[in-house]
C-alpha cells in the first residue's frame, strides 16, 4: 500500500514511499515484555536455585525480579521507541 507520492519536478517521475512504521504500539510492547520476562525470569529462577541450592527461594526471587523488571522494560522499550537514532 502507498502512503505518499513525490513527484519529482525537474523530470516529472513519480516516487512513491511508505509512511514510517517503525513506531510500536503500546500494546506490542506489553507483549513483548511479557515474552522476554518469562524467560529472563525462568534464567533467574535457575540461576538463584543453583546458588543457593533452595528451589523455594529461587522462585519467591524470580517472582520479585518478573514484575520489577517487566515494568522497567516497558518503560524502556517506550523511551526508545521515541528515539529516532538508527530508525
Amino acid at each position: 500500500m502507498i502512503d505518499h507520492v513525490l513527484i519529482n519536478s525537474n523530470q516529472g517521475e513519480k516516487t512513491s514511499y511508505k509512511k514510517d512504521t517503525a513506531k510500536e504500539k503500546p500494546a506490542r510492547s506489553v507483549v513483548k515484555s511479557i515474552s522476554w520476562r518469562i524467560i529472563g525470569t525462568l534464567d533467574t529462577i535457575l540461576i538463584s536455585w543453583v546458588v543457593t541450592g533452595h528451589l523455594t527461594l529461587a522462585f519467591q526471587i524470580g517472582s520479585v525480579e518478573l514484575v520489577t523488571k517487566m515494568v522497567l522494560y516497558f518503560f524502556h522499550e517506550r523511551i526508545w521507541n521515541t528515539i529516532k537514532w538508527g530508525k
